[in-house]
């Protein structure tokens, strides 16, 4: 599946909605499984069994840049690397791109705001993941097939990201929010877990990604629900003050789709986030 696509999903896109496309022929798929505590898992996992057509993309290998000890566990890629990267997998300017994993879309939604900060627009995650494509009882394979290359231009668009540098000058300003998505206990500084320095950005407040399902832990919530939830962290801000940051910005990712799946748009991402954040003494934490 990776020839040019006329159907347009720019959020989440459901498994009837994706099962529709295979007749077209007209978007790639992408599996985005992965276990920070196991990073061989995602790989394992695919070959024993993956959405037909899907191509593995790594957390760490694909959809991250090298580690410097002080950019965060999970830097942006290089913008043209991971351009030749998707043209070399199928994606060409056209393509609708669709992100899947297991574990609630946080690793797809990585994908899902990799292509839009690359400028592409045509792109979902598969609300359901692997979980809702097994509850329809639709096919699985072990095989991958080969794909055909395509031509893929990046246009990033550099200001969907916001540096440390921002982060810090703003906290004496009141021009931002700060949305962390990790889980409660790791934001207070009670339980870290990954990070060597527990606690948050100062000012920043907590919206764990998590939240964003229902109460299955499989599909997103509605998007009215989702709407007055976010409606309510803003308190009368525009969607465009809104920065999202978590430990190493991946799961940030997945509050900013379900923003975007609210109607509420313009958020921007801190990519270093926490890991970043603390790995410099001189910046201020909260706990």
């Amino acid at each position: 599946m990776n020839t040019t696509s006329t159907t347009y999903f720019n959020t989440l896109i459901s498994v009837r909605q994706l099962e529709s496309l295979y007749d077209e022929d007209s978007c790639q798929v992408f599996d985005c499984r992965h276990d920070l505590g196991n990073p061989n898992y995602g790989r394992e996992a695919y070959k024993r069994e993956h959405i037909p057509g899907a191509i593995y993309m790594h957390l760490d290998d694909d959809l991250s840049g090298s580690c410097t000890g002080s950019n965060g566990r999970h830097p942006l890629p290089e913008t043209q690397t991971l351009a030749k990267r998707l043209a070399e997998r199928g994606v060409g300017s056209q393509t609708l791109v669709v992100a899947y994993d297991n574990e609630g879309g946080p690793f797809a939604a990585r994908l899902w705001w990799l292509m839009r900060w690359l400028g592409h627009q045509k792109v979902a995650v598969l609300d359901g993941g692997l979980a809702a494509w097994k509850q329809a009882r639709l096919a699985l394979e072990q095989l991958s097939a080969p794909v055909e290359a395509a031509e893929f231009q990046a246009q990033p668009n550099h200001e969907a990201i916001v540096e440390a540098a921002a982060i810090l000058s703003s906290l004496s300003q009141d021009n931002s929010l700060l949305l962390d998505a990790r889980s409660e206990d790791r934001f207070s500084g009670e339980r870290e877990t990954i990070d060597p320095v527990g606690g948050h950005i100062p000012g920043a407040l907590n919206r764990f990604y998590f939240d964003n399902l229902d109460d299955n832990g499989i599909f997103f919530k509605k998007p009215n629900e989702l709407r007055e939830e976010f409606l309510t962290l803003l308190a009368g801000r525009d969607p465009g003050e809104v920065i999202h940051q978590c430990g190493s910005g991946v799961t940030a990712c997945h509050n900013l789709l379900a923003m975007e799946v609210a109607g509420l748009r313009g958020s921007k991402l801190y990519p270093g986030s926490w890991s970043e954040w603390c790995s410099d003494p001189s910046r201020p934490v909260a706990r």
